[in-house]
């Protein structure tokens, strides 16, 4: 089954035994949202498209990702630090962006020799340089390069219901073997979006997290308990 089905099949389960469940009085439905771990992976514009891959590649579809419209291309990249230590074979992701954007974990970055800071997508004004190798050409880009926050895809109506708005922060805990409270998550809300929580290799591997484990939104920072 694919990893996109898989994630949307434990979704449904689970808000269906929310449904299901009776609470005492006083009581609200737990927030629960899945997990979906994100690897290193980059986005990128066309101009840098061009020069990787040749002038007019079209990125081609290898799947579907859970977030309609989104997907990973068969196409991959080398990451190039400045003291020339890589790392192969990173997945581009589809569609095409407005401005090239790579994303890597903490242990990424430390093998690369950089430094990159922790920062919601699209936020790159002062972050790491990073050079991009493909088969047809390679380009060296300042302020591209980050460990992508801890956030929640979701949509206008669960929002609502749950309270929250675009760039909340919430507190959740993760439901796994190793109990983890997780701070700082920025709430993203979006039209087409469907409920998941995004977090990178080193925060799963820290809280025993796997695709599809669970975790529940306690607090929105700031304003105590939802």
């Amino acid at each position: 089954m694919e990893h996109a089905k898989l994630i949307e099949l434990i979704t449904r389960e689970v808000i269906a035994q929310l449904s299901e469940h009776s609470f005492p009085s006083g009581m609200t439905k737990a927030k629960l949202v899945p997990v979906a771990v994100s690897m290193r992976h980059v986005h990128l514009a066309q101009p840098e498209i061009d020069i990787l891959f040749g002038i007019g590649h079209r990125l081609t579809k290898l799947r579907e990702l859970y977030q309609p419209g989104e997907f990973a291309a068969e196409e991959v990249v080398t990451l190039v630090g400045p003291k020339l230590r890589s790392i192969p074979n990173v997945r581009v992701l589809g569609p095409v962006r407005k401005r090239t954007q790579v994303e890597v974990s903490r242990t990424d970055a430390i093998i690369l020799g950089i430094d990159a800071p922790v920062r919601p997508s699209g936020q790159l004004a002062g972050v790491e340089t990073i050079t991009l190798v493909g088969p047809k050409g390679s380009i060296t880009l300042p302020e591209s390069c980050i460990v992508a926050n801890r956030h929640i895809h979701i949509s206008p109506l669960e929002a609502q219901q749950w309270g929250l708005t675009d760039n909340d922060l919430v507190t959740v805990k993760v439901l796994s073997d190793k109990t983890t409270i997780f701070g700082d998550v920025q709430v993203r809300v979006g039209d087409t979006f469907k409920l998941i929580m995004h977090i990178d290799t080193d925060d799963a591997n820290a809280a025993d997290v796997r695709c599809g484990t669970m975790v529940e939104i306690a607090d929105k920072e700031g304003q105590g308990c939802l």
